[in-house]
């Protein structure tokens, strides 16, 4: 006789239909798409502060998921390797090599281990070293590079610490401040089995509203695992090898020499912790030692900033970007919130600028007071500084020209204007290394003048631009301007006399590669042979197109076409479009062109670009402004304005001849999923989604999110008109959602995707949920990026390029 469990599932089989096995295990596309995780990516360069070589740093494969796998502690905001006591999923190099700059000779750097993982790198001041971290299997060393005969060595046998810093800064040209694990530190705490008690939180002070930070510190045993793997102590490091102990131990946030190498700031953080924020608001103390470890002065003692305003523009109070002037050999310099830090609050001013100058033993100097938050200090000399202040809310930023050698004066404007308005924006400020080693502004051989490269924004596109500034007279010189059909940056000037360039070239069918230029003949040399990365697109067809949304607000986007695709030929083809919203205050600044159409296109396996090769038509960042001029909030008139750009967008590629309508599907990564499943939400232009780590339900962000700055309970119609969550009934056509399921990111925790799905699931519409072991916000194993583009390839087969005419 049967049993009766299995009489029971005999009779259920019979009954229930056949539904074929989800296939299990990593899939892989087809192989056009696949070569694209494979691509060589494009190496990093550091130019030597005598600007006579460049370092390059070859960028290591992809990781594979077994490393992704590894132990991983995800404590006080960050991700840590407790192996190595440094962060997890870094991005790490696998060669190094020196290229003069004035032939582009190249010398590849030997004496490395096997297939080495370069984590940190930065020259010496007389740019003789180059030195770095190298992550091993169980610790991180300390390695230095020497330019002259390019052979690396070990320079000391000691475990480096990098949870917190990068590990080591350069103390002056032949000696190195490095945080190493502290020689007597025990075994890693063992949680133990049987906890001693709940876990508690109490509140009774003022409102302490905080974004969803994720990764927070959750229990006594994660406070123990952080002051074990942030616990460090600080030695000298010779260049020849010789350590010698150097001042405090403790969990060390930040290390920063003087420029002239007699003192030393520390920043150490400290208890108590906080379950609620990152370790960046932790409380700490910030001081100054000498050259031999012994304590000068404190200089900042921060308390535990839980309470900070969530309106833009809001900082915890105290001194804030506490830093070393550049252009002097010990000066600290620092800006302190005067409006109690809070952005929600009006106030007529905002911050104070203070500096202090060794031996730190009088009262600092108060410079100009800033009606908005001050973002940056570019420093000249003696008498000269650029001070930038901005406010987020009213998209206002000034540049002022300063002299800190007069402190309580107000500096001079050089620049106000709105930083949404791409078309007048003037440059940034360029920056060579000084005798200290350390970046300071270039001014010309006569010293009146300034340089300032910048984009070049335009009606036509991006077209970089180096200008010459007088300071006294605040009248530019144009000295070089990009011209088509090459696309060129401004890196740097390669002499005092700022007669030769470092330029970035490409243009549509050449990858980015290194050039001088002299900017009296134009003559050009090359210096990098960087090599084509992804030659099967050579074919693609590229257009910057423009066209206007239904209220008249102009709107702009990258259309590509498949190789070998001619409209009038090949008739109207499915189409991606993949997009991210933006929020303006002003609609004439939401209409200006971003991009240029002579750059070369980078193809990222995590963009829309891969599947031209499977014969798609692409429309790659087409404009989503969301506008709110004047009082107006943008997001109170999100889901109109969404909408209409789409449709506006689809209008355009129809119109064109190159979509088929029918056949259209829209895609985005964070805000862009976010989104995806609003359009598909709100309206039935799109034929399917893909919808790749969102946020869905913004009650689970209450205290904003992107650019909104009220709080659910003050806005919660926005909230819930915004929520693609709420209104998930309404989603008619096909939906794919991935996540990583260990999204880091503020907002987007995978629930998000979970509940989601839930909720279509339970609503009977056609979704797919796909959640990816031990990636993050943005995913990086080889494993996980085919995966994620055969589930794209895959959604679009069945739902877009191969299905039948909806009937709407």
């Amino acid at each position: 006789m049967r049993s009766f469990t299995r009489l029971m599932s005999a009779t259920m089989a019979a009954a229930l239909p056949l539904i074929a096995p989800a296939q299990s295990g990593y899939q892989k596309p087809s192989d056009v798409l696949a070569a694209i995780v494979d691509a060589p990516a494009t190496p990093t360069i550091s130019i030597s502060p005598d600007r006579t070589r460049m370092a390059i740093l070859a960028r290591a494969e992809r990781p594979d998921i077994a490393e992704l796998a590894q132990p991983e502690l995800r404590i006080a905001g960050l991700r840590i390797n407790p192996a190595v006591d440094g962060p997890s999923r870094a991005i790490t190099f696998n060669g190094l090599s020196f290229t003069a700059l004035a032939n582009g000779a190249s010398t590849r750097v030997t004496g490395l281990p096997e297939a080495p993982r370069i984590l940190t790198a930065a020259w010496s001041s007389d740019s003789k070293h180059v030195a770095f971290t190298l992550q091993r299997d169980a610790s991180i060393e300390l390695w230095i590079a020497e330019a002259g005969n390019a052979r690396a060595r070990r320079l000391a046998d000691l475990p480096v610490n990098a949870t917190l810093t990068d590990g080591f800064a350069w103390m002056d040209a032949s000696t190195l401040l490095v945080t190493r694990v502290p020689s007597d530190r025990g075994a890693a705490p063992v949680e133990p089995r049987t906890p001693s008690g709940p876990i508690l939180q109490e509140n009774s002070g003022p409102p302490a509203p905080a974004p969803t930070y994720q990764d927070l510190l959750g229990s006594p045993h994660d406070e123990a695992l952080f002051d074990h793997h942030a616990m460090a102590e600080l030695v000298l490091v010779g260049v020849d090898g010789k350590v010698t102990p150097f001042g405090p131990r403790g969990v060390i946030g930040s290390v920063s020499p003087s420029p002239d190498g007699r003192f030393v700031l520390v920043s150490t953080i400290l208890r108590p912790y906080s379950y609620l924020v990152p370790v960046g608001r932790f409380a700490m103390r910030t001081q100054v030692f000498d050259r031999a470890g012994k304590f000068i002065k404190t200089v900042a003692d921060l308390p535990l900033a839980e309470n900070v305003s969530i309106a833009s523009g809001s900082v915890r109070t105290g001194p804030r970007g506490l830093a070393w002037r550049a252009d002097a050999g010990a000066t600290l310099s620092w800006v302190e919130a005067i409006d109690g830090g809070d952005g929600g609050k009006a106030a007529e001013w905002r911050d104070a600028w203070f500096t202090l100058a060794a031996p730190f033993d009088g009262t600092p100097a108060r410079h100009q007071q800033f009606a908005l938050r001050v973002t940056s200090v570019a420093w000249g000399d003696a008498n000269r500084a650029l001070v930038t202040e901005a406010w987020t809310r009213t998209r206002r930023t000034r540049t002022w020209l300063v002299n800190p050698s007069t402190p309580g004066t107000n500096g001079v404007a050089l620049f106000d204007r709105s930083s949404e308005d791409r078309y007048s924006d003037p440059g940034t400020p360029v920056l060579a290394r000084n005798a200290f080693g350390r970046l300071s502004l270039q001014f010309s051989p006569d010293g009146g003048k300034i340089y300032l490269s910048g984009a070049g924004a335009s009606a036509e596109g991006d077209q970089p631009f180096l200008d010459e500034m007088d300071l006294a007279s605040k009248q530019t010189r144009r000295l070089w301007r990009s011209q088509a059909p090459w696309f060129e940056n401004f890196v740097s000037f390669l002499d005092a006399s700022a007669t030769r360039a470092l330029l970035r070239r490409e243009s549509v069918e050449n990858p980015p590669n290194y050039f001088t230029r002299d900017l009296a003949s134009g003559a050009l040399t090359a210096v990098t042979a960087f090599p084509h990365p992804h030659p099967q697109f050579n074919e693609v067809k590229r257009e910057l197109i423009k066209y206007t949304r239904a209220d008249g607000v102009a709107l702009n986007g990258n259309l590509y076409l498949p190789p070998g695709y001619d409209a009038k030929r090949d008739g109207p083809r499915p189409t991606l479009l993949w997009a991210y919203p933006r929020e303006f205050k002003s609609a004439d600044a939401a209409g200006q062109v971003r991009e240029s159409p002579y750059r070369f296109t980078p193809v990222a396996p995590t963009g829309p670009l891969p599947f031209l090769l499977a014969g798609y038509v692409v429309l790659d960042d087409p404009a989503m402004p969301i506008i709110g001029e004047g009082d107006k909030e943008p997001n109170d008139t999100y889901v109109v304005q969404l909408v209409s750009s789409a449709q506006a967008a689809v209008d355009e590629l129809v119109k064109r001849g190159v979509t088929d309508p029918n056949r259209v599907a829209v895609g985005g990564h964070s805000y862009g999923a976010f989104m995806t499943a609003n359009l598909l939400a709100h309206s039935r232009i799109f034929r399917a989604g893909i919808a790749r780590s969102g946020a869905y339900n913004r009650t689970l962000t209450p205290f904003g999110f992107q650019a909104e700055d009220r709080s659910f309970w003050e806005a919660p119609e926005v909230y819930g008109a915004m929520s693609p969550f709420y209104h998930a009934p309404n989603i008619k056509d096909p939906i794919l959602l991935i996540h990583g399921e260990a999204d880091n990111n503020t907002g987007t925790y995978p629930i998000q995707s979970e509940r989601f799905y839930a909720a279509l699931k339970g609503h009977g519409a056609t979704a797919r949920l796909v959640m990816l072991p031990h990636e993050s916000h943005g995913y990086t194993a080889r494993e996980s990026l085919l995966h994620m583009l055969y589930e794209e390839e895959s959604w679009l087969e069945k739902h877009v390029k191969n299905a039948p005419v909806p009937a709407r």
